[in-house]
């Protein structure tokens, strides 16, 4: 009860001081609008000055005129006539000046301020606009409010305490010699009425006003009043009290369901979140709405105490307008916003159905049920991507001005700053863009080919304005920016795939000992051995060199499929070495001596005779009469 009494006494000097905030920042928007006011006034005082002045005129000339009249003897019928049109031109004049005040009057009700009179129980009981004389029209209130209050000291007020007395130019309510305040005919045309009629009206307000303020101030209502602010404060702490009961038997009963209604959240094997984790959710959202309870109970606990006394019903209309404010401005803004937002949504309608079109024709091409002249299928996508960038810009720009606050100058600065943190953090992103737009209407390659960027060989899986991603034959996956792409040359080994195909080759070296149709030969059929290469068209072997040891021969053959390149030169490479051996050809490399000294053959033995026997070291010796051959190991006879 304690900490509960504790909170209470904190949350209601948070909000006592919030009021008491609001009152300042109430008063410096009050200094401020006094200075827009007299702004506004000083037209329409310049014009009230040149009225009353000639108004002065005319009532002295009015005056004259009666004195004169009354003067004249009854046989002076033509100079009472002239003197009577005279006064009537000065009443017609008078009502025409009227007029012309009204017309002011009306012209600056919307933007003039107005002063509150404030009584005894701090309500407002008219306004003041105009001013008199030297005083202006909130030195006016202030003077008539305090004069108000001090009309509640009297012992024996009552209705006839008041008086109205009229005076030269204004009608005055004095209260037995002091002139509480004086009605002048600008203050009864701002109230749409004549000065005799506003005057008994201020009348009867103030004695209404003060006879309030002493029946609301009497000793046995105070003690009614007293006595039910102390059960309003009573009822206060025990709904604080009953609340946090409520909720701790709540968060209790919350952690008994573990295990029963609160299980864990799952899909197949994956739980999205555990029993501790959902029992410590909801026991935060039960905290945080025991919290909104109290401070909903506290709050009208509050204007409940403030309405009670007639000293502190202002604060009660300030915390209730506290809420009542921003909801009526939210309902008010939404509804003079409506009008904006319906455009938004047409204008959103209008460009939803556009790029809905546009995704139709590209899903059309990209399927191949719609063609068009020169317009390539994969350039579908790419071009749909751009004009619903195009799109979305130009919506945006549309639809900018309905925003709410798009003329604030805030905002205008944000959108600024953002634009140039967009300039400088996304140069490189932009130059990354415009080559992978440059690349798919170049159409250098596609998904799927296999291609050589540089050093890098392998086939393209992906695609995007900003990168190029390549799988190498290792499994790699590597990605390289489009604007590197831009920047080297671009082997496509797939771009003829459809036609005669890539042509796969590797060289042989053999030594000049080999008959070259036989290496032909052997060559073209490690080709027609190996997978994926084609038989037509044929393969083909050129000569590339006479070296100092060796023919250099190249055999090409056709493929259609150059993804497969590096089990292809495998395949070709052992069929070759098989082709080779089993024809009686050696493969000499650069460094290897051909000299028969004994040595075995370099082919496998499972391609040679059975009775192969590594051949002897012989030297042939020509002479004159005849040639013998002589074993070197035989000795000489």
């Amino acid at each position: 009860m304690n900490n509960i009494q504790r909170n209470l006494f904190y949350i209601s000097f948070a909000i006592c001081s919030l009021s008491v905030f609001a009152q300042k920042e109430n008063k410096i928007s009050n200094i401020s609008s006094d200075s827009m006011n007299t702004v506004f006034m000083e037209a329409y005082n310049k014009k009230l000055t040149e009225l009353e002045q000639q108004k002065r005129i005319d009532s002295l000339k009015r005056l004259e005129l009666e004195a004169r009249i009354k003067t004249l003897k009854t046989t002076d019928k033509l100079k009472r006539q002239k003197l009577e049109e005279d006064l009537s031109k000065l009443r017609v004049n008078d009502i025409k000046r009227i007029e012309q005040k009204k017309y002011q009057i009306e012209a600056l009700r919307k933007t003039s301020k107005s002063y509150p009179v404030i009584g005894l129980l701090n309500d407002t009981l008219f306004n003041i606009y105009s001013k008199s004389g030297s005083f202006s029209a909130k030195e006016r209130a202030d003077a008539f409010s305090s004069r108000i209050r001090k009309l509640a000291d009297i012992p024996d007020f009552n209705n006839k305490t008041l008086r109205i007395i009229k005076s030269e130019t204004t009608i005055d309510i004095v209260e037995n010699k002091n002139v509480i305040m004086s009605i002048s005919e600008n203050d009864a045309l701002w109230a749409n009425s004549s000065q005799i009629n506003y005057a008994t009206y201020i009348k009867n307000k103030i004695i209404r006003n003060i006879e309030d303020y002493q029946s609301e101030t009497s000793f046995s209502t105070m003690a009614k009043k007293i006595a039910l602010a102390v059960l309003v404060i009573l009822i206060s702490l025990l709904l604080i009290r009953y609340i946090t009961r409520l909720f701790k038997w709540l968060a209790v009963k919350i952690k008994d369901q573990e295990g029963k209604l609160i299980k864990d959240l799952k899909f197949k094997n994956y739980v999205f979140s555990n029993t501790a984790k959902q029992i410590k959710i909801l026991l935060w959202i039960g905290s945080f709405l025991k919290w909104v309870f109290i401070l909903i109970a506290i709050y009208i606990s509050l204007l409940l105490l403030f309405g009670i006394f007639p000293w502190t019903r202002s604060f009660a209309k300030t915390l209730f307008n506290y809420i009542l404010n921003p909801i009526k401005s939210i309902a008010i803004g939404f509804w003079d916003y409506l009008p904006k937002l319906f455009a938004i949504i047409v204008i959103f309608i209008i460009f939803y159905y556009i790029l809905k079109g546009l995704r139709f024709f590209k899903t059309e091409i990209e399927s191949g049920r719609l063609t068009i002249s020169g317009f390539y299928a994969d350039w579908a996508n790419p071009t749909y991507q751009i004009l619903r960038i195009l799109l979305y810009a130009f919506m945006f720009v549309t639809i900018f001005p309905y925003l709410p606050g798009s003329n604030s100058s805030i905002f205008k600065g944000v959108s600024v700053f953002l634009g140039v943190l967009f300039t400088f953090g996304s140069s490189g992103s932009i130059n990354n863009v415009i080559a992978g737009l440059i690349l798919t209407y170049m159409r250098t390659f596609k998904i799927g080919d296999r291609i050589k960027i540089g050093d890098v060989t392998g086939d393209v899986i992906e695609k995007t304005l900003l990168v190029t991603r390549i799988r190498t034959i290792k499994n790699e996956i590597i990605s390289i920016p489009n604007s590197n792409v831009m920047n080297s040359h671009t082997t496509n080994y797939s771009n003829d795939i459809t036609g005669t195909g890539l042509i796969v080759h590797t060289t042989v070296t053999i030594g000049y000992d080999a008959p070259w149709p036989k290496v032909h030969k052997a060559l073209i059929g490690a080709a027609l051995r190996t997978e994926y290469l084609l038989r037509v068209p044929e393969p083909f072997v050129l000569q590339t060199s006479l070296d100092d040891f060796y023919v250099s021969y190249q055999i090409n053959a056709y493929t259609h499929n150059p993804n497969e390149q590096a089990q292809i030169y495998s395949d070709l490479h052992q069929n070759i070495q098989d082709c080779f051996n089993e024809t009686g050809i050696e493969i000499m490399s650069p460094h290897y001596r051909a000299e028969r000294d004994g040595n075995a053959t370099t082919i496998p033995a499972d391609y040679l005779d059975k009775d192969y026997a590594s051949p002897s070291f012989n030297v042939k010796v020509k002479r004159e009469d005849h040639r013998s051959t002589i074993d070197p190991l035989m000795p000489n006879k």
